[in-house]
């Protein structure tokens, strides 16, 4: 199902909760969200579309991606950038990191560990804020 985005800064700024094998559905909602708004999005983390559960989705080249409970173990090479959000208007200043490895579930829930560089590192990085409350 398309959920509406929420733009309500103090939810947006709640911790998310673990997720599990029944917050499958969030996954479905997430990736119907994300296609409909692919034409002004890469990435959504669940609290984007209402649900505190720790969840991101993103466009990886040509498909799309999900984690569940990911958590970024490693960082590299920092630079400066600006970024906007669906939820926020406008752009701000972040730091983000070139190279970063994460370990999360994958959308069948088994244990992943990747390495991600640039672009899609930057994505993660910003649906991950998401997840500890950090709104950019």
């Amino acid at each position: 199902m398309i959920r509406n985005i929420c733009r309500d800064e103090a939810f947006l700024g709640l911790v998310s909760e673990k997720a599990t094998n029944r917050d499958r559905e969030v996954i479905n909602d997430l990736k119907d969200t994300l296609r409909a708004n692919s034409s002004r999005c890469v990435g959504m983390a669940a609290n984007m579309i209402g649900v505190s559960k720790r969840i991101i989705i993103f466009t990886d080249g040509a498909k799309d991606r999900i984690m569940v409970n990911p958590k970024i173990t490693k960082k590299q090479l920092p630079y400066e950038t600006q970024e906007s959000c669906l939820s926020l208007e406008g752009e701000r200043p972040v730091t983000r990191y070139m190279e970063i490895t994460v370990e999360f579930l994958d959308e069948s829930f088994t244990k992943r560990r990747e390495t991600f560089t640039g672009f899609t590192a930057q994505i993660i990085q910003h649906e991950c804020d998401h997840l500890e409350g950090v709104v950019i």
